[in-house]
């Protein structure tokens, strides 16, 4: 489990599509989990200034792989005794996104991200979601795409401030609407407000 506070931005020294080795302050032990962008990843080796994850056929898969060349988000999993001050998410990549449109606001900047139909029910408004493993707040959400604010502080903190218009990005829904989907599916169609009533109860 990870909350989705970016603990570093990692240095990428090499990547032959199997194995990632970045340059990086954070010292883990060999087996640790690492979420890199979101996705939770095993940690092979060690290294003097970093260490080395590998990525399996199925990360390969679903994750934005073009994004894995000079930087990226790390996050170590975080541990039972942890405070939780961001939002409980998984390391478990659901879909690709794509920046469609980045408004800039008096102290903010609105971020619209495209990702495939299926996946919107996943998305609540005022709920959680991660981007790049960044947890962030929904603010609306439309047919096929979302709405975020992102405050000065995380486009300083994370890479948000380097994205542009096009660039695809690692997304993990909500994990209690997906639990909820699943469970109730069967059962009956579940309204917005079903879902946030539910939801309250965790």
């Amino acid at each position: 489990m990870f909350t989705g506070l970016i603990r570093e931005i990692a240095k990428i020294e090499s990547f032959d599509k199997r194995f990632l080795k970045l340059k990086a302050k954070y010292k883990p032990a060999l087996g640790d989990s690492i979420a890199v962008n979101g996705s939770c990843l095993s940690v092979t080796k060690i290294f003097e200034n970093g260490f080395e994850v590998e990525l399996s056929d199925e990360t390969r898969n679903i994750v934005a792989l073009e994004n894995y060349k000079e930087k990226v988000h790390i996050e170590p999993a975080m541990k039972l005794s942890d405070r939780v001050e961001g939002h409980i998410i998984q390391g478990h990549i659901d879909t690709i996104g794509t920046i469609t449109k980045i408004i800039k606001n008096i102290n903010s900047f609105d971020f619209y991200i495209n990702i495939p139909k299926e996946y919107i029910k996943f998305v609540i408004p005022k709920g959680s979601i991660a981007v790049d493993g960044v947890s962030l707040t929904v603010n609306e959400v439309y047919e096929n795409s979302f709405r975020l604010t992102i405050i000065p502080l995380t486009m300083k903190e994370t890479l948000f401030g380097s994205y542009k218009i096009g660039r695809r990005v690692n997304i993990e829904t909500d994990m209690f609407a997906r639990y909820l989907y699943y469970i109730f599916k069967k059962e009956k169609k579940l309204s917005w407000n079903d879902i946030d009533r539910i939801q309250a109860l965790f």
